[in-house]
């Protein structure tokens, strides 16, 4: 018969339960065994950050606040007829909003319009094609647009880019697209064209920087597969990258119309300033900010004011309303996943 099979087991190291900790593991030991009870502590902080994140929801709150309340003359008066009146004289106190509504949209939209394509070829270009000796010189420069005041990019326009506009661009745009009726009308330079192209420059580098980011956050292993599969360089940025990066995109775009809707000293400077709607991009117009920079301080009537206040809450309305549909867009986007590779 055969004898069974043996089974050895080692004998245990000598020493080996003698192991003493560290130092460095006794010093902690000895800091978690003589803190105490903790949840003094933990409770603190958690109602410290919960009034960080309620103080967001307090701010909004009384700049709305604020504003209703300064604009009751008005709202008793015009209701909500004031977003939709056209009429601005402060002379014969009768005023409406839906002038610098428009203005504040168009030269937004606009710039957006002009800037988001440039904006996604820095990006591209930047991360995926650009020679290493030239990125940082490269990403410096259009960073440091971000950090040029307003009022600068005004100066600049006056003097350089609305001559620019009304000597060369306008008149060829006349000629060729003149028939559209959107470059139609006086050209005298100052108008919702200049506003939307100072815009577009001042937002650029905001979309452009964070579209980058997002670009570089997306896993090499995408680029990848998709050039193991055959594709070209621009089907690789295509399906491997902008789909994989379109959410933080559209964040990087959202981001920039705020900063539009939102700007005044620029806008101001080149936008021409009458209270007027034409479908002409040649013809000027007026922003919400605009006007209540313009007019705060020469308002003598409490209607004036109130009517200014209550322009200040339509601008809060409008970016509020945009960053919901933006929100929404977004939403939206997330249903459809990204393109994986295996």
């Amino acid at each position: 018969m055969t004898q069974p099979a043996k089974i050895h087991v080692s004998e245990p190291v000598a020493g080996l339960s003698d192991v003493k900790p560290s130092a460095e593991h006794s010093v902690v030991r000895t800091f978690l065994r003589g803190r105490g009870n903790s949840a003094i502590a933990d409770g603190t902080f958690k109602v410290l950050v919960f009034l960080c994140a309620l103080s967001i929801f307090g701010i909004v709150f009384l700049i709305a606040y604020e504003l209703v309340s300064r604009s009751h003359l008005t709202l008793s008066k015009f209701g909500l007829s004031f977003f939709f009146r056209s009429a601005w004289d402060p002379v014969n106190s009768n005023f409406g909003a839906w002038p610098f509504i428009y203005g504040t949209l168009m030269s937004s939209f606009l710039a957006l319009l002009i800037s988001v394509p440039f904006a996604l070829g820095v990006a591209i270009f930047l991360t995926e094609m650009c020679p290493k000796w030239l990125r940082a010189p490269l990403s410096f420069i259009t960073e440091l647009l971000a950090a040029i005041p307003s009022v600068v990019y005004g100066l600049w326009a006056i003097f350089v880019l609305i001559p620019l506009l009304r000597d060369y661009v306008n008149p060829k745009l006349m000629f060729t697209l003149g028939w559209t009726g959107f470059f139609g009308g006086p050209n005298a330079g100052y108008s919702m064209l200049a506003a939307g192209v100072v815009l577009a420059i001042m937002i650029l580098p905001i979309i452009s920087s964070l579209t980058r980011e997002v670009m570089i956050a997306v896993p090499r292993v995408q680029r990848e597969g998709v050039l193991a599969l055959g594709a070209t360089r621009w089907e690789m940025i295509r399906i491997g990258v902008l789909r994989n990066a379109r959410i933080g995109i559209v964040g990087a775009i959202i981001l920039g119309l705020g900063r539009a809707l939102g700007e005044t000293m620029a806008v101001t400077m080149v936008i021409g300033n009458r209270p007027v709607i034409s479908a002409s991009l040649f013809a000027p117009g007026y922003t919400l900010a605009s006007v209540i920079a313009n007019e705060f301080a020469e308002a003598t009537s409490d209607l004036y004011l109130n009517s200014l206040f209550e322009l200040g809450l339509v601008l809060l309305a409008v970016t509020i309303v945009v960053n919901i549909l933006a929100q929404i867009m977004l939403k939206s986007m997330t249903g459809s996943s990204p393109i994986k590779v295996n």
